[in-house]
């Protein structure tokens, strides 16, 4: 009996180290994954990020959606609880945001209409900092980003609705019409504010 305790003990050292291993492994590749996941759900919220940001850029150009719904996710897609539980916050502040550019787009005109009057009005070339703050000012109901404006600039820039220059780093948009002196009057006082 006296061998079979030094057996059994060192079985019992064999299986101890081996579990230790094993649980050491388990860990380690539970770290990866995890690490591998919070990689891919930042991947998935900036693209779902990216996507209201086109969206909304979509809507400012005033085209027409080609397809709002997002691809079917493949199999082994992040899981509909945890996509419905972040997604709950951006719902409601999407839901009142449509909302508001609704009551916005029936009161009045659209934000491609009031950058592209600006532009029309100034005699100097301006920065989209500069609109979206002269914008908000005369709009102070409507909520007016220098980003969107941008956007939108750029827009009526590739619709050659106005032209872009560039200072350096900076980048200013003008009317097409303001650039070409001969649509200009003499002695100009023709802005309207």
């Amino acid at each position: 009996m006296s061998e079979s305790a030094p057996a059994a003990t060192e079985l019992t050292s064999q299986y101890s180290t081996q579990v230790a291993d094993d649980l050491e492994r388990n860990l380690k590749e539970q770290e990866r994954l995890s690490g591998e996941i919070a990689a891919l759900q930042g991947q998935l919220a900036a693209l779902q990020h990216d996507h209201t940001v086109l969206l909304n850029i979509q809507q400012v150009l005033g085209t027409p959606p080609a397809a709002a719904t997002p691809a079917a996710p493949a199999r082994g897609a992040v899981p509909a609880p945890r996509k419905k539980a972040s997604a709950a916050p951006a719902g409601k502040q999407s839901a009142r945001k449509a909302a508001a550019k609704a009551s916005t787009a029936r009161s009045g005109p659209t934000l491609v209409d009031l950058v592209r009057e600006h532009l029309a009005e100034q005699k100097e070339p301006r920065s989209a900092a500069e609109i979206s703050t002269a914008l908000g000012r005369q709009h102070p109901e409507r909520t007016i980003k220098a980003t969107v404006v941008r956007t939108t600039l750029e827009g009526l820039v590739a619709r050659n609705q106005a032209q872009r220059t560039k200072q350096g780093t900076s980048v200013f948009y003008t009317s097409p019409d303001a650039s070409d002196p001969a649509a200009q009057p003499e002695g100009g006082s023709g802005a309207s504010d």
